[in-house]
């Protein structure tokens, strides 16, 4: 059976969708290619079909559990998914599933506002929303400056040429320092992206090397550095969470969800990804001020 694409899956529009699940005591999972939840019934197990291209919201209620490919399954469909104690309330955690990654952070809670009040101060404003992400990308370049010539790095293997490396990084400050939007600056991030791939190649021997997108790289560069965004994002995550910060205001993203890029990317983000494992142990002995600096706009 050939599979439904997530465009068909929300042919649907949200507002015009009939159905709102709340769970309690089942299992939600895969079954023949549909979204089943299942009831034991004494010594049988009765599943229940969702029509999820026709349903907004799941509430997962007392002694409920999910499988990863169910949540895959609603998330092509746009399903908004929570978790919630009896009866619907109160609302633990919840998240619009529709992304590559989905962190749930706790709804139960209130989180600062000082953080926030600053973040939206030079938010609405292009310039000053444009001026925090080349802070952010200074600060990326600068990361790569000491983290990819170090001493660590030398002795696992990873031996870059550093006049390259410098000429790569003083041309791309150059040309930060000078792009007039947002759409610039990620332009000039992809494109230093592939110089530093290219030189983390060569420095390995690794060979010809192409960054694959989506997730769909099967050599163990791709894999690596797939594995890396993710921790990337989730350390991410916590950080925005704790700051109180929403992940759908970023400031130099191509995708909403992802302030935290802003935040750990310059650790993460080009680590050569024969290192990572080395540089994770290390980051996360770090303290959380090393993932988080504030950036002042005047």
């Amino acid at each position: 059976m050939d599979d439904i694409s997530p465009s068909d899956l929300k042919t649907i529009l949200h507002s015009k969708r009939a159905n709102l699940y709340y769970l309690q005591h089942c299992r939600v999972l895969v079954n023949g290619g549909r979204v089943e939840y299942v009831t034991d019934a004494g010594k049988q197990s009765l599943y229940w079909n969702i029509p999820i291209a026709n349903t907004t919201t799941i509430l997962l209620g007392t002694g409920t559990s999910i499988t990863q490919a169910a949540m895959r399954e609603l998330a092509k469909a746009g399903v908004l998914v929570g978790f919630c104690g009896g009866g619907g309330t109160p609302l633990f955690s919840a998240n619009e599933v529709s992304v590559e990654v989905a962190w749930f952070s706790p709804q139960s809670e209130y989180r600062p506002t000082e953080y926030l009040q600053r973040w939206v101060k030079f938010w609405f404003d292009d310039a000053h929303r444009l001026t925090a992400a080349k802070h952010f990308q200074r600060a990326r370049l600068q990361r790569i400056r000491q983290s990819w010539q170090n001493r660590a790095l030398r002795d696992a293997g990873f031996e870059i040429n550093a006049p390259e490396l410098e000429k790569a990084l003083d041309a791309s400050l150059t040309t930060i320092d000078s792009v007039p939007d947002n759409a610039h600056l990620l332009t000039e991030e992809a494109r230093l992206s592939k110089q530093l791939f290219a030189l983390a190649a060569r420095a390995t021997g690794y060979g010809d090397f192409v960054r694959a997108k989506n997730g769909t790289g099967g050599d163990p560069a791709n894999r690596f550095l797939d594995h890396g965004n993710y921790l990337a994002y989730g350390l991410a995550a916590s950080a925005t969470w704790v700051l109180g910060i929403p992940t759908v205001w970023p400031c130099c993203t191509a995708k909403p969800g992802a302030v935290g890029w802003c935040l750990t990317w310059p650790i993460w983000s080009r680590t050569p990804p024969f290192c990572r494992r080395r540089l994770y142990r290390r980051c996360v002995a770090m303290r959380s001020k090393n993932f988080v600096r504030p950036v002042s706009i005047t």
